[in-house]
């Protein structure tokens, strides 16, 4: 079974953040991920829930929702992976030290998660 980060976020800029998160899947890929994934809300009220995700993430006029997930051979690889990751000089690029983030930096959920059906 497979192991996997998700995230929930919000982000004011789509445009930004699919930009940055282009260059995160290469980093991301490259160093061993098996899959990288980052979606866009569109349908963000469901009937059938009782707590959508702009809701949970107390989402504002003019912020769309970003979910998002990285999956892993396991929680091992995925730890292996980060630490490369992170090591990565464009993640120490000092031409991205000053610029904004496009997303909220204080409402990212995020977790680790291990995969008990895949099919």
């Amino acid at each position: 079974m497979s192991y996997v980060d998700g995230f929930v976020m919000i982000t004011k800029n789509p445009k930004a953040y699919r930009a940055m998160a282009s260059a995160a899947a290469k980093i991301w890929k490259k160093y061993g991920a098996l899959q990288y994934v980052e979606c866009l809300g569109d349908d963000m009220r469901p009937k059938m829930v009782t707590l959508p995700f702009p809701k949970m993430i107390k989402a504002k006029r003019g912020e769309k929702v970003i979910f998002s997930f990285i999956v892993y051979k396991s929680r091992a690889h995925r730890d292996a992976v980060n630490k490369k990751v992170m090591a990565d000089p464009m993640m120490n690029d000092p031409k991205w030290a000053n610029k904004p983030m496009p997303f909220d930096m204080k409402r990212v959920a995020m977790g680790g998660f291990k995969a008990i059906v895949e099919a």
